[in-house]
């Protein structure tokens, strides 16, 4: 055969080829066409929320308003045949275990709960120590907008009110007697600092604060909040009230501190008097930990004391990541859990209030007081040495100089300390309602000291002459005012000295008052504020981590968008997506509230910031002060006017 013949069968073939290829092509072409078309008719059909709802790759979708919030999801299939072990039984354990068996209907048998100590309620606690006295490590502020919260909490028995729910009795306290303070802050010993309702920011600091409102998130990974603000808001009336409240430092996550502003923006009025806020009758355990409680139990959970986990075996094969086995120490014995592809764990991984110290009114919390752990930082560098997706641990634990704060418990024995507390706060401390409304932050005090005292009792079983006040210091490594120590080498005794200072008791009476007329119990907690430590995404892993399918993370170290992590809707929160991720719980989680896309409340809050002052009054950059008048005149006689009118940014001169 000649290679000319060669070469024209090539040919030949080569055209048959690309005739083929031609046709291949046309018909997918009007395949794709005819599918298009379908599409469009079946969008088109009466359907344009179609794909609103879709669940995403953890299984869950978000939804908002009441169709969602009332409805009970379907049974899963199959979750008799599950078993669930919940690592902690802090506030987002807790809450998984009541959405195994409320949304879930999970058979409370096959639900276990494994707790190092021997008290439910991790961070969330209230106490009373017979060697001690009155022991709150912290208080949780709430608001309307915990979505998640109380949609757990309209489900649970109240122990206090027959026939109500948690929310209920919640609802009814806080409607009868709202809360509000009367005085944010003092100085000079006891002196209303009158920061009367003002922010007290310049030009230049609120749009430092605007501007970093606006940075997208990735442009803040491990930034400090002093890389994006500088002494303009500083030393601001704002940054007192900010740092105070949530206790944020200057080197914690700019990150952070966006979110926060986002999520609270509709708060932003509500700030300076904390008329925004709403509290529980009774210390944290009892009001919102033990009434949990009870509902598991009567629903046959199974709590599982003085067992510490120490690791999760995964197992990882065709793209799986299989929890597979669960490590753990019963009583001090070393215990392994066999778990299947069917059993669920879930880990609070990481701790606020891990290796608390615990002093006493004679014994400062360091040297040989009382140190309680149960090793959860460990647990978590364990799981997370197995895969980048459990994420990094190291980022949060690594330096306790920047995350520790101390606080103290103050009970008052007699009433010779009362009439100082009064003075200030404009209240009866021992009338059963809102006391001071919220932290006094000793503008002055060279530990920053903040105090605050709740309806009391704060203890059901509370002697009603006895009133518990909570002390936080944000600095304690300088000395004091009063007591030349640094708070964290005071005895219990001399923060209450230091304290009394603040109020204002004659310099002379302070040593007897502190000694005789009041008992202070001082925990240090090394971790108090890791979560805000400057990170960048994936240092806290995903709820659900990519791969999963038996495990999930709980609690203020496991990442869901947009909520803020140390409220008590941050642990709900990841709870709920956690056992609806897992178990398939076809139901939407309800989306964090969205004021941050409200432009009323976004107008409200820079009216605010700016201390009345409308936006319009700011001084633009070159010529963009020009489109002012227009801008105006443009609006006139709108809706819009309205709208800017009713916020007072538009004003009649």
């Amino acid at each position: 055969m000649s290679k000319k013949s060669n070469f024209v069968k090539v040919a030949s073939l080569a055209a048959v080829g690309a005739g083929a290829a031609v046709m291949l092509r046309k018909k997918s072409q009007e395949k794709k066409a005819e599918e298009k078309k379908n599409v469009s008719a079946a969008s088109d059909y009466r359907n344009t929320e179609r794909g609103i709802h879709e669940k995403n790759s953890k299984g869950i979708y978000y939804s908002n308003g009441n169709y969602e919030a009332f409805a009970r999801p379907e049974k899963p299939e199959g979750v008799e045949e599950k078993n669930a072990y919940i690592v902690g039984s802090g506030l987002a354990a807790l809450a998984a275990a009541c959405f195994l068996v409320r949304d879930g209907q999970m058979p409370g048998k096959n639900i276990h709960i494994l707790e190092a100590m021997d008290i439910a309620g991790g961070a969330c606690d209230g106490i009373y120590d017979a060697t001690r006295g009155y022991i709150m490590r912290g208080g949780r502020e709430m608001e309307n907008h915990f979505e998640c919260l109380w949609d757990l909490f309209r489900s649970i028995p109240s122990l206090e009110v027959e026939g109500a729910s948690v929310l209920d009795e919640f609802y009814w306290l806080n409607k009868h007697d709202p809360n509000y303070s009367l005085c944010r802050a003092t100085k000079n010993r006891g002196e209303d600092a009158h920061t009367d309702g003002k922010f007290n920011l310049s030009q230049k600091g609120c749009m430092e604060i605007m501007k970093l409102f606006m940075t997208p998130d990735e442009d803040l990974y491990d930034k400090t909040i002093e890389d994006v603000f500088d002494d303009e808001v500083f030393q601001s009336t704002f940054w007192l009230y900010w740092r105070t409240m949530f206790a944020f430092e200057n080197w914690h996550s700019a990150l952070e501190m966006k979110l926060y502003f986002q999520r609270f923006i509709h708060h932003i009025a509500g700030l300076p008097d904390f008329s925004a806020l709403k509290f529980t009758r009774y210390n944290q355990y009892e009001s919102l930990i033990l009434p949990m409680q009870k509902y598991l139990e009567a629903a046959g959970v199974d709590f599982q004391f003085r067992t510490e986990v120490t690791n999760v075996v995964f197992e990882f094969k065709d793209g799986k990541k299989i929890a597979s086995v669960i490590e753990c120490k019963v009583n001090g014995s070393e215990k392994g859990i066999l778990l299947t592809e069917k059993d669920l764990v879930f880990v609070t991984n990481g701790s606020c209030t891990e290796g608390t110290i615990y002093g006493d009114q004679d014994h400062a919390p360091n040297g040989d007081a009382e140190v309680r752990t149960s090793g959860c930082w460990n647990l978590w560098k364990n799981i997370a040495k197995q895969d980048p997706s459990f994420g990094h641990p190291e980022k949060f634990c690594s330096d306790i100089s920047k995350t520790n704060w101390e606080s103290a418990t103050i009970t008052t024995l007699d009433d010779k300390i009362l009439p100082y507390i009064t003075n200030i706060c404009k209240r009866d401390p021992q009338s059963g309602k809102v006391v001071t409304g919220g932290i006094v932050s000793c503008q002055d005090s060279k530990w920053l000291m903040s105090w605050t005292i709740n309806r009391q009792g704060q203890f059901k079983e509370q002697d009603k002459d006895k009133v518990c006040v909570w002390v936080y210091g944000l600095f304690t490594d300088v000395p004091g005012d009063y007591v030349k120590k640094p708070m964290r080498d005071c005895t219990g005794k001399e923060i209450t000295e230091e304290w009394l200072y603040h109020l204002g008791v004659p310099v002379e009476r302070i040593p007897e008052l502190a000694k005789n007329s009041a008992v202070c119990v001082p925990t240090m907690m090394p971790y108090i504020t890791a979560f805000f430590m400057p990170r960048a995404k994936g240092d806290r892993p995903d709820v659900i981590p990519d791969g999963c399918i038996n495990f999930a993370f709980l609690g203020q170290f496991a990442d869901t968008p947009r909520d803020t992590v140390f409220t008590t809707e941050y642990s709900v929160r990841t709870a709920m997506e956690a056992v609806y991720g897992l178990l398939g719980v076809d139901r939407g989680v309800p989306e964090v509230w969205g004021s941050v896309y409200d432009v009323r409340e976004l107008l409200e809050s820079s009216v605010r910031l700016m201390d009345g002052k409308s936006p319009l009054e700011i001084e633009l950059p070159g010529p963009l002060n020009v489109l002012k008048k227009p801008l105006i005149h443009f609006v006139k006689g709108t809706v819009i006017e309205k709208l800017l009118r009713d916020h007072k940014v538009l004003k009649d001169v």
